[in-house]
């Protein structure tokens, strides 16, 4: 036992992997609806390992940290600027408003509890579930002159107040949201109603087309059937049968033709004849009801034996960006294309025929591949999977947004800058933005930018983890009971406020409004939570702007926490 403790102590890295891997093993665990979350599991692993007295080098987990910060603003750098600036600034000074309140909310009871600055960056972090506040916090604390000793103190108690609070920071935020949010706005079965009046109106085509093009992430599919019902006792060309289709509401395409056994590829004017074989192209929902007036499916495998490609397009052209799905659609270049799904800022949003579209969104597409060769460049920048990152853009990136942070000015006496800390964000959001502008600059693929994210914050929270631990105990003692109850009233008071206000003030649709504030207390779970409760994805509408901005500022009350309670 004395071998292991003097190995695990001379070699650091071997229990801070230890307690990421358990840590996330943890984490992905449920029971029923109830987890406890790979970071607070890993900071609760950490707290564990760290009763064997280990030290982790400090620069360690600031590396990972402002890793961490970069790919944040990297992600949501595009919806950020743009929400700036666009339409939807009403979303924006909305997420603004919660934000604010999340901050007056937590500085209040802080100050009528007399927690110290410590204490409340745990509180807040755990509260609103914002894990990154715990290092910017940190930072601060060191940029305006706190004693080492002093510091150590507070950044003891930190984990503690996250833990006691984050697990209801989450659960109830979730709970909030999905359940009393509809109660406060008139009900479930009211909220249901105006969300499916809502997805009607955001589906009505001005072209008569798709009318049942809802939710993204439908399979598009390909199917052969023989021309065989009465419909083609007269030959009909292949424009007049897509133009049939079309006016019964279901946008499909005749891909391949069999005719005398020969396989064709049509044009507009190829004439279709009974007895001939043809291959159809579009959502599955639609493909499938064909028989009916077509003839029987066939399993042809030398008919449907075609290459279709399926590739991601950044929308950058501004003759696309500010179109909805259905002007798009109605495009020429968009023969043959079915739009699979839109991504905004990391989220499926709902293809709908009035869904607009917006610089920086990917369309999946799907069609053969001289369709998709044709379309995609005149919607934006084909985004073709990739295994390779920037790590020029990184490196750089984060350096420069560093030495802006630590520059400071002073208040009084008091240096305020944004830290290292606040420059990567910024850095970040900066870069994001300007690869959405220029798509073939600077490329870090989602996969990549997921690991920058989730292993730069949790090998932090397992930093802060193990070095807290042998003072977790006794600051659990002091901060007890009170500090859970505190953390109740901070998470619930800003999201029932931020109800009220999105509906009475901003005037928004109970769908949207309920995103609204997921998007603004930047909650996955409640976004998720809430979809499942009214059964639509709507919500998504509200969430991308919000979340870009409350990410930001969320993070960003890290500095003022410190400046207010210090």
């Amino acid at each position: 036992m004395e071998w292991l403790l003097e190995t695990l102590r001379n070699n650091p890295v071997i229990p801070l992997f230890f307690t990421i891997g358990v840590g996330f093993w943890i984490g992905q665990m449920k029971y029923k609806t109830f987890s406890l979350g790979v970071v607070t599991s890993v900071l609760l692993v950490g707290v564990l390992v760290g009763q064997l007295d280990i030290s982790i080098p400090g620069p360690i987990k600031n590396v990972f940290f402002l890793m961490f910060l970069f790919a944040i603003g990297y992600s949501v750098g595009p919806q950020f600027f743009r929400a700036l600036r666009g339409s939807g600034l009403k979303q924006v000074f909305f997420a603004v408003v919660v934000c604010v309140l999340c901050l007056v909310v937590t500085i209040a009871m802080a100050k009528i509890m007399g927690y110290n600055v410590g204490e409340t960056i745990g509180l807040f972090s755990g509260a609103q579930t914002i894990s990154a506040v715990i290092g910017v916090g940190t930072d601060t604390m060191t940029s305006i002159g706190m004693s080492a000793e002093e510091k150590k103190q507070m950044v003891d108690l930190i984990p503690v107040a996250y833990a006691v609070t984050y697990v209801f920071g989450t659960i109830g935020s979730a709970y909030l949201l999905a359940n009393l949010g509809p109660a406060m706005l008139g009900g479930l079965k009211k909220v249901k109603a105006d969300t499916a009046a809502l997805e009607k109106e955001m589906n009505e085509s001005s072209l008569k087309d798709d009318p049942a093009y809802i939710s993204a992430n439908r399979p598009v599919a390909f199917r052969a059937y023989k021309a065989e019902s009465d419909f083609f006792n007269t030959s009909h060309s292949v424009d007049e049968i897509e133009k049939h289709l079309l006016a019964q509401g279901r946008r499909l395409f005749v891909e391949r033709v069999r005719q005398n056994g020969n396989i064709i590829d049509p044009t507009p004017a190829t004439l279709i004849a009974k007895g001939d074989e043809i291959v159809l192209s579009g959502r599955r929902e639609f493909i499938i009801e064909d028989e009916s007036w077509i003839g029987e499916e066939v399993n042809d495998n030398e008919l449907l034996n075609f290459p279709a490609e399926q590739v991601n397009v950044m929308i950058t052209k501004k003759t696309v960006a500010g179109m909805t799905v259905d002007q798009l659609r109605a495009q020429k270049f968009m023969y043959g294309i079915s739009i699979k799904s839109i991504t905004r800022a990391d989220v499926n949003i709902p293809v709908l025929a009035k869904t607009m579209l917006e610089p920086g969104d990917t369309l999946t597409i799907v069609g053969l591949p001289q369709e998709v060769n044709s379309a995609a460049p005149k919607m934006g920048y084909v985004d073709r999977p990739t295994t390779k990152s920037n790590l020029i853009l990184v490196g750089l990136g984060i350096t420069i947004g560093c030495i802006i942070g630590v520059l400071s000015i002073k208040i009084g006496n008091v240096p305020v800058s944004l830290s290292t800390s606040g420059g990567a964000l910024i850095s970040g959001l900066v870069c994001g933005w300007l690869r959405s502008r220029r798509p073939s600059f600077g490329g870090i693929p989602s996969s990549s930018i997921w690991l920058m994210n989730n292993l730069g914050l949790n090998m932090f929270i397992a930093v802060i983890g193990i070095t807290s631990g042998p003072s977790f105990v006794s600051g659990i003692k002091e901060v007890g009971l009170s500090m859970f109850l505190v953390g109740i009233v901070c998470t619930s008071l800003p999201l029932i406020l931020g109800v009220i206000i999105g509906a009475k003030l901003f005037k928004f649709r109970p769908a949207i409004n309920l995103g609204c504030c997921a998007g603004s207390r930047t909650t996955t779970a409640s976004l998720g939570a809430i979809q499942e409760s009214i059964g639509s994805t709507i919500p998504a509408m509200g969430y991308t702007v919000t979340y870009a901005i409350g990410n930001t500022l969320l993070i960003m009350w890290g500095v003022a926490i410190v400046l207010l309670m210090a």
